[in-house]
């Protein structure tokens, strides 16, 4: 049987939600073409990955958890960091 530590579970779920809201500011700043946004909300991106990947491989019961957190963050950030049409894109901020 496949032994699941909750701390773990819940620390991929984070950072698997985490990831996936950070990988939506990195796309907003690749699609406003602001390169420095761009590099560093995807070195923010492979920071956060990290974990989820070395805790989920070890294991692979956490793929699940990785998983739910990874729509988690992604269905978050969309509907929290939305912005009227006309504005820069999230995570565009000033070069």
């Amino acid at each position: 049987m496949v032994s699941i530590d909750p701390l773990t579970a819940s620390a991929v779920l984070v950072a698997t939600a985490a990831t996936d809201a950070v990988y939506v500011m990195f796309t907003s700043a690749v699609v406003a073409r602001r390169r420095v946004p761009a590099a560093s909300w995807s070195s923010v991106w492979y920071l956060l990955s990290s974990y989820a990947v070395i805790s989920y491989t070890e294991n692979w019961a956490y793929v699940g958890f990785a998983a739910a957190g990874s729509w988690i963050g992604a269905f978050v950030s969309i509907s929290f960091l939305h912005r009227p049409p006309g504005g820069p894109p999230v995570g565009a901020g000033p070069e």
